[in-house]
């Protein structure tokens, strides 16, 4: 596992996104309900925040809550719900003392009005924190994401702000949700599963991957700075050879 002390600061992905998986299998092999696995995430998350704003890490996007998961049983989304209000609401002060800036991506209005109203209160809150930008991804997918791209980039286009033949990867990117920051650079995903579940899907193309077999709820902030390590054992050539780039 490697040390805090292993990890070169000069060489930090600018963006870390993680999709947090396995609290139902966690809960199930603990002999209690989905909820458990929820609840016993919150350690996990805040570590990883932490690891995140301790070294510096400028983005951090957690895959909390997927346009999916609204089709899972209603009284694990009322708990979720209820759990999301109490997390935000217990976690603001620990945001503000780590100096770290929540932010949200996806269908917002689609949440309950207490989440969107303590989601806001929160976001208000912490707009000073300078250290690591927390963006939670609430009611997204990555399809939704490039629909409402599209729709706004055509709308434009018809209004003519914008000629056709003058959108590109560039333009596109800039109506997406994370317009305002970099792509991953470092996907991590917990549980084993090998797929980005309708997570990001035009900002992750040159993402590197890191998947653990761990559960989300026994993630810890040692995990999170062995992906960091393990990123910066990677060659990251964009189409290049490894020849290219020891010339550049």
């Amino acid at each position: 596992m490697a040390a805090r002390s292993e990890i070169d600061l000069q060489k930090l992905p600018a963006h870390v996104a993680v999709i947090m998986d396995g609290n139902g299998r966690w809960a199930k092999k603990k002999g209690g309900l989905r909820i458990f696995g929820h609840q016993s995430a919150i350690t996990a998350v805040r570590e990883t925040v932490e690891a995140a704003a301790e070294l510096g890490i400028r983005f951090l996007t957690l895959y909390a809550f997927s346009t999916e998961n609204w089709a899972r049983p209603a009284h694990e989304v009322t708990a979720l719900m209820q759990l999301l209000v109490h997390t935000i609401r217990q976690e603001t002060p620990i945001l503000l003392k780590n100096g770290v800036k929540l932010q949200a991506i996806g269908q917002l209005d689609s949440l309950p009005v207490s989440c969107q109203r303590e989601l806001a209160e929160a976001i208000e809150l912490t707009q000073k924190g300078e250290r690591t930008t927390l963006v939670l991804a609430l009611s997204y997918s990555g399809r939704w994401d490039l629909v409402q791209a599209t729709r706004r980039l055509g709308a434009d286009v018809a209004a003519g702000k914008l000629r056709a033949d003058e959108v590109t990867e560039h333009t596109i990117a800039g109506y997406l949700s994370t317009a305002a920051m970099p792509d991953p650079e470092l996907l991590i995903r917990t549980s084993g599963e090998q797929r980005i579940s309708n997570f990001l899907l035009w900002q992750l193309a040159y993402t590197e991957l890191y998947i653990t077999d761990l559960l989300w709820p026994d993630f810890r902030r040692e995990h999170f700075y062995e992906a960091i390590r393990e990123y910066q054992r990677r060659e990251r050539r964009f189409g290049k050879t490894s020849e290219q780039l020891t010339v550049s």
